[in-house]
């Protein structure tokens, strides 16, 4: 038997070091909590970036999986399989959604829309050919692609991977004069997050995405929200957006919404950017397979069937307010909305990664971002309980790690 050190020793030895992941061999897991080989529990509080909102291993999803793997798993796109239409016109009722695509990761689903966008603003916009212009936000996390890095503001995500490809903007996340100075007659569209996850949970001026929506209609330019992690109930809603009462022209989803079993994403359509689509301009393999399409559906049912985004909005509300009232020198702010939550840590306090460390120690697991800031996130049925337990934990690591 493989025991943790061994494991750890040939990942890193035989592995890319693309990650620096805690020092904790996971084996299993089941609603909120995982177990390492070790057999130690621990409350899951990264939920595998936001994939996992169902909880871990879902009987619902995994029945749905099984059942489907068993029938037909792949055909390609170049024949049509009885799950698909199915999936589209569950998602698009739930959604409102005219138009959808289907991909893997979310960072496909990125690059769908940065094609669609551009193709929609030369062939219906009327933008000079080659012209075309997206703003995005510094500090944005839309994965970690070749055509995406190239409009990162992290010099780690950038640093020697160029020549890029032109025709972003890039402008302060929630500066609404900033956005407005930037668009000009060939802005084809504005790629954004409703909430900056990776930056550390960054949420916007109150009112800002309104006036980003008013602007848009304005001067035709499609607003696309990436809500690849805040979609799908992390926030208290289906959908970031539903906090303002806007709605995006091009949705982007995926990680919640195969519930963690596969890889599923999607583009989500409500103007005719992807009309201009036509056969062979570009696909997937995989994308839109029945295997995926059966898993997405249960993954979604789940999530309204069981009341989880409502769970969301409720205990990430009491887990938000508790944060706030514990008293450590140490925090500098504590911010979130629905189950998608941060502790932001003052400099001299060493960073964030040693007390993701301790808090492993006491049977939690969650990880840094940007240095100083401690990122949590369960699944969405986590019970009151249990969040009461995980913040004994956090008050103990920040008020005794000062």
């Amino acid at each position: 038997m493989h025991t943790a050190a061994d494991l750890i020793s040939t990942e890193s030895r035989l592995g890319a070091h693309n990650y620096k992941p805690l020092d904790v061999v996971l084996e299993r897991g089941e609603g909120v909590h995982v177990w390492d080989i070790d057999g130690n529990r621990y409350l899951d509080c990264l939920s595998a970036y936001s994939a996992v909102n169902q909880g871990h291993c879902h009987p619902k999803i995994l029945k749905a999986m099984t059942e489907q793997a068993g029938k037909l798993t792949l055909t390609s796109r170049a024949f049509r399989n009885d799950q698909l239409a199915l999936f589209y016109e569950e998602l698009a009722a739930l959604t409102g959604s005219h138009k959808i695509l289907p991909m893997n990761s979310g960072a496909e689903a990125v690059e769908t829309a940065i094609k669609a966008v551009r193709k929609w603003g030369y062939e219906v916009k009327g933008v000079p050919e080659n012209a075309a212009e997206i703003i995005v936000c510094s500090n944005n996390f839309h994965g970690r692609t070749m055509g995406i890095v190239g409009f990162s503001t992290d010099p780690s995500a950038r640093e020697n991977f160029g020549p890029f490809a032109p025709g972003f903007k890039i402008v302060p996340f929630g500066d609404i004069d900033a956005f407005a100075a930037a668009l000009t007659p060939n802005t084809v569209g504005f790629l954004v997050e409703p909430i900056q996850g990776e930056a550390g949970v960054i949420i916007p001026p109150k009112g800002y995405f309104s006036k980003v929506r008013e602007l848009c209609t304005e001067n035709n330019v499609t607003l696309i929200l990436d809500e690849i992690q805040t979609g799908l109930g992390r926030t208290g809603a289906l959908l970031a957006e539903e906090h303002e009462g806007i709605e995006a022209d091009v949705t982007l989803i995926g990680k919640a919404l195969s519930g963690g079993f596969y890889p599923v994403s999607a583009v989500l359509s409500n103007s005719d950017v992807l009309g201009v689509l036509k056969p062979g301009q570009h696909g997937s393999t995989f994308g839109g397979n029945p295997l995926a399409c059966a898993i997405a559906r249960a993954a979604l049912r789940v999530l309204t069937e069981e009341n989880m985004i409502e769970n969301s909005r409720i205990e990430g509300e009491y887990f938000l307010q508790q944060l706030k009232g514990i008293r450590s020198n140490i925090v500098r702010e504590v911010r979130g909305r629905g189950l998608m939550l941060a502790v932001e840590l003052h400099p001299e306090a060493g960073g964030a990664n040693r007390f993701c460390n301790e808090l492993k120690e006491r049977g939690i697991l969650a990880k840094d971002t940007h240095g100083d800031t401690i990122r949590i996130a369960p699944p969405l049925v986590i019970k009151r309980d249990q969040i009461d337990w995980a913040l004994e934990q956090f008050e103990t690591v920040l008020t005794s790690m000062n």
